[in-house]
């Protein structure tokens, strides 16, 4: 079962190639899981917007500002929580369907270790820094976390791949595609 995790900046494209390389291997007659190291925040994220009076309508909202709070508070009480879920997501997505390709886009510093330890090879996106924060404004959250946050530091890993963001979309899918010819035998 390939793994893989992406990471990078917030901008720099890491979600739009996961959607671009499970595309790719779909087409290639893989089955594809996306799984999320942050799910619970987002699940968090959802109730405290309830209790609020606002209700999320759409389960992909972000409020960078309460993700990078919710984000520091849980690994302030258990730094290993996060990991710890995602880690049994991976294990249930293997029992259920082992040959499945095992995709995340969330994988951000605090991660790296365990996620390379469930056996993710680790992709790298960057794109030019002017590039990278038009693409962060232009995403419409609810608020805009906040680049200097420790949940936003720039991952110190060695990558499997890198892959460079600077052009367009086709440019993109192009890097998908190799990607997934790689991943598959």
């Amino acid at each position: 079962m390939p793994k893989i995790a992406l990471y990078g900046r917030p901008g720099a494209g890491k979600t739009t190639l996961t959607g671009l390389l499970a595309l790719e291997l779909a087409e290639a007659g893989a089955d594809v899981r996306v799984l999320k190291v942050g799910v619970t925040l987002y699940e968090l994220q959802a109730i405290i917007y309830a209790v609020a009076g606002r209700p999320l309508l759409d389960g992909r909202d972000q409020d960078g500002q309460l993700l990078n709070a919710l984000g520091s508070q849980i690994r302030r009480i258990n730094p290993d929580a996060l990991t710890d879920a995602f880690g049994w997501r991976v294990h249930q997505a293997e029992q259920a369907a082992p040959q499945s390709v095992l995709l995340c886009d969330d994988m951000r510093a605090p991660d790296v270790e365990a996620v390379a330890a469930l056996g993710f090879r680790l992709v790298e996106v960057t794109a030019p820094e002017p590039v990278r924060l038009a693409r962060k404004r232009g995403r419409g959250d609810l608020t805009a976390g906040d680049d200097q946050h420790v949940t936003e530091a720039v991952i110190d890993a060695v990558p499997w791949l890198r892959v460079d963001n600077a052009g367009s979309l086709d440019d993109l899918r192009q890097q998908a595609t190799r990607i997934a010819r790689e991943v598959l035998p």
